[in-house]
């Protein structure tokens, strides 16, 4: 371990304790940029390090509201504004009881970095509550929705801060947060991402973070000599991100061969086919059900597709830290070829190094799923032209900005035994983009 990153290590214990998550992401980026820094003194000068670590503002706030009994429910509710170096603070809202603080922290660091790679002006940011929707009717999530734009409008603005959707976040949740808004402020703008086209959003916006993995991974594959057809992938997850990124593997020739969610695993040991995707859809994003009642595949109850299944791809898109050691040597002895990440953060640091030491292709989230915020910033353009884009050019757009963010990636890297390095090179662009920014601003 280098000075610095043992600096990096102590520094994150003493300012930031019980914040795991946050750890790992800054010590995942710093441990690959820290010759960079010893190298260019200006930025140790302007102690770049440490003010990247600290996010501008964390503002929390108490979320309270009525269920269907009549009780008063009280919720957390969060908004980590963390850096608008390059544009205002732009991330999603996540409701799911793990939200927390540190949670929020390792999302708005890494959001920074990603918005960097699409080469939009976007700065970073993440909110949310520990709200749970499961379980809960219609007309109590929208309460929630409006309880906590009651407190988040406050903050933000069009050139402020401009929130999306993320996990339980969707374009139902969008619809209601979005109403709020029009409701307490009479201003009809684009303050929020991931709207219906009905009223101001773009088309695509729901496809684009899916679809967007694939179009890196297919990137990815091309540069080693691979191609997607053919190939067996292993998905995680069954929400927006997942079934998109099916979608399109389908569409590219690839057998799709598990879907996952809370309740455990479906496979397809065939390949999933267009009519048990419409089906899934229907019961996951209009039914909001869950797999165990699916029509179509073989249920397994608790288990994750990781381990259950021998798959060449792998596209964890799910939730943070859900590989672990275990599951990543496994998928490494039974041929795997390709992972790239449509969550955030997806494997464990022991899995990560794992998967680094056996140097295959590894698409990391901050680039691999970057094209959902990459539209987000697109409908952002469209409000303020006030116009609406055709699917096809937001598709197209979307295509062009995942070349861009791949070969971003390996311009400030070469090959290791004939693998592009993606996750550093993701980091030093990230980083060199943003601290460059931060120095030309001095004192901020």
């Amino acid at each position: 371990m280098t000075a610095f990153q043992e600096q990096t290590r102590d520094y994150l214990k003493r300012h930031h304790p019980n914040s795991d998550e946050f750890h790992q992401a800054v010590r995942e980026v710093y441990d690959d940029i820290a010759s960079l820094y010893r190298k260019h003194r200006h930025y140790r000068d302007w102690n770049i390090a440490e003010r990247m670590m600290e996010p501008d503002r964390i503002i929390r706030f108490r979320v309270c509201w009525e269920d269907d009994k009549g009780r008063v429910q009280v919720n957390r509710g969060w908004r980590v504004q963390f850096n608008n170096v390059l544009g205002a603070y732009k991330g999603g809202i996540r409701f799911h009881p793990s939200v927390n603080e540190s949670v929020l922290k390792f999302l708005g660091f890494e959001q920074c970095f990603k918005n960097a790679l699409t080469g939009l002006p976007m700065g970073g940011g993440k909110g949310g509550a520990d709200f749970d929707p499961k379980g809960r009717s219609e007309r109590e999530i929208m309460r929630f929705c409006q309880a906590y734009m009651q407190e988040l409008f406050h903050h933000i603005e069009p050139q402020v801060d401009v929130p999306a959707g993320d996990i339980h976040v969707g374009s139902r949740e969008i619809g209601y947060l979005y109403g709020h808004y029009l409701k307490l402020t009479h201003r009809w703008e684009g303050v929020l991402t991931g709207k219906s086209p009905n009223f101001g959003g773009s088309c695509g916006r729901t496809e684009a973070t899916g679809f967007g993995v694939v179009y890196f991974l297919k990137d990815m594959l091309e540069a080693h000599d691979h191609e997607l057809e053919g190939k067996r992938v292993m998905i995680s997850g069954a929400g927006t991100v997942a079934l998109y990124a099916a979608k399109k593997c389908i569409a590219e020739g690839a057998s799709v061969i598990t879907l996952s969610d809370s309740g455990g695993t479906l496979v397809f040991r065939d390949g999933l086919t267009e009519e048990e995707w419409d089906s899934l859809y229907r019961l996951k994003l209009e039914d909001h059900g869950e797999l165990r009642d699916a029509e179509h595949g073989t249920f397994h109850q608790s288990r994750q597709p990781w381990t259950l299944v021998k798959g060449t791809i792998a596209l964890p898109c799910a939730t943070e830290n859900e590989i672990d050691d275990k599951a990543m040597k496994h998928m490494l002895e039974n041929g795997l070829v390709a992972l790239c990440e449509g969550a955030n953060m997806p494997l464990t640091r022991d899995a990560r190094e794992r998967l680094l030491r056996d140097n295959i292709p590894y698409g990391p989230g901050k680039a691999a799923n970057a094209g959902g915020v990459a539209v987000s910033g697109l409908e952002r353009s469209q409000n303020a032209a006030l116009q609406s884009w055709s699917l096809n050019t937001v598709d197209s757009l979307l295509g062009e900005i995942m070349v861009d963010i791949h070969k971003r990636c390996i311009e400030n890297v070469d090959r290791q035994n004939g693998v592009y390095p993606y996750s550093k090179g993701a980091n030093i662009y990230g980083f060199r983009r943003l601290a460059d920014a931060m120095v030309s601003y001095g004192i901020k």
